[in-house]
């Protein structure tokens, strides 16, 4: 396929021109993330992985998968993981460097999307550095963003999302959110969804995905509560007229059971998820719904001859034992670790991607149901002739009804009671 007319095509059209300019030779058809969105939609009942790249072997392991699917995808990393305090190797500024070098060193020829996930506003005052860091990072291949000002009041949210989209190529895929990560309490509501799609809207800007607070965590799911699928189910009707899908934040510990229904009930078509594949890449072993699995000490427990050798594994819990590490901690390593793992054997290094890879797979063809999306979203970019694909819906709502002041009043009628704070970061 890779030297098909058809791909060639595809390379010619397809790739944004951020991602023409960084890598004009390469046969990677790295694409905006509303294509991945459309594809998912073409489809239908249909979610794949933002699979969050923490380190290459995820990285590596998640591209082969997807491969093997003929699924799209889209590569992401957080603003707290990747950004100028990251605690990953993989960064805002290399992740697109990382997949086209991954995809052309395999012979990757699936969609995929670079996605910087919860580009943080957290108070106002961020608005200013996060204009110039937005420009950066598209400078350096990203091709779609999430904009989470969710820490904020609904007006702030949605007036931090109408300013810093002049920043956002308009070509690019597009995450808002509401509704900070936090488990069961705070949940968001169909008012407060809609107040800050229908706000965007009226200022022309309609995202791709919407991402709430509808009873996931990050890191480990441990209550048993989970994705409140009903609720999600509700939302997404009431904003189906301007074109959001959803974006599932905290996937990893969530059933295969739950996670067919998000696809099924739901307009879900991301699904992210971090915490699962770094522990499935060391080699911890993980139960049906990707929880790491402790033993009766609360230490994670390595299996034998997969991922990580048993010596490196010792060293990395010695480390973390060093600095007081303990569970979601435990992502830390990933940083001060990914050249020692690098240096191990082939054969550990290829297991450890194997292992990602036959995960991801599970996901995107038993439960996501994203086989054959790529071939879906090759077909978007040639109907359209463009890496743009344009909005789903235009604007509906009434610009002159969403002033600054009249979001300010709106935003006063909305129930405030949001409950703590949460886990905003990743």
């Amino acid at each position: 396929m890779s030297n098909s007319a058809e791909f060639v095509r595809l390379l010619e059209i397809g790739r944004p021109p951020n991602i023409q300019k960084l890598f004009p030779n390469s046969h990677a058809l790295l694409v905006s993330g509303k294509v991945i969105d459309r594809a998912m939609i073409a489809k239908g009942g249909a979610m794949t992985i933002a699979a969050n790249a923490r380190s290459t072997f995820v990285v590596r392991g998640a591209l082969q998968a997807a491969q093997r699917a003929n699924s799209a995808i889209i590569i992401e990393i957080a603003r707290s993981e990747g950004g100028t305090n990251a605690y990953c190797p993989v960064s805002l500024w290399n992740m697109a460097t990382v997949v086209d070098s991954i995809c052309n060193q395999l012979g990757i020829t699936i969609p995929v999307a670079i996605h910087a996930d919860h580009f943080g506003i957290k108070k106002e005052s961020d608005i200013d550095l996060a204009r110039v860091e937005i420009a950066s990072i598209f400078d350096a291949g990203i091709t779609s963003i999430a904009v989470d000002a969710s820490h904020m009041e609904d007006d702030k949210n949605l007036l931090a999302n109408i300013e810093l989209n002049a920043c956002i190529p308009g070509w690019a895929g597009l995450e808002t959110e509401v509704g900070e990560i936090k488990g069961t309490l705070g949940l968001s509501t169909v008012d407060d969804a809609s107040f800050l799609i229908k706000g965007l809207n009226a200022h022309g800007i309609c995202p791709d995905w919407i991402a709430l607070n509808n009873g996931s965590v990050h890191g480990l799911e441990a209550s048993g509560q989970g994705i409140q699928v009903e609720l999600t189910a509700d939302i997404h009707r009431a904003l189906a007229p301007y074109g959001t899908s959803g974006a599932q934040h905290g996937t990893s510990g969530n059933s295969s059971e739950r996670l067919r229904a998000i696809c099924k009930k739901t307009a879900t078509t991301k699904a992210n998820v971090a915490t699962a594949l770094q522990m499935v890449s060391w080699g911890i072993e993980v139960n049906d719904d990707g929880n790491a699995i402790s033993d009766a000490s609360g230490r994670f427990v390595k299996i034998p001859g997969e991922g990580v050798s048993e010596e490196m594994w010792k060293q990395m819990v010695s480390y973390a034992d060093d600095k007081g590490w303990k569970g979601g901690d435990y992502k830390k390593l990933n940083l001060p670790f990914e050249n020692s793992l690098c240096s191990q054997e082939k054969e550990i290094r290829d297991r450890m991607c194997k292992r990602v890879e036959d995960f991801v797979y599970n996901m995107l063809v038993n439960v996501f149901s994203a086989e054959g999306t790529a071939d879906l979203a090759k077909q978007a970019i040639l109907e359209a002739g463009s890496y743009d694909l344009g909005s789903k819906v235009g604007r509906i709502e009434d610009p002159a009804d969403w002033t600054k002041e009249k979001i300010v009043a709106r935003a006063a009628e909305l129930d405030s009671d949001k409950g703590p704070e949460g886990d905003f970061d990743d």
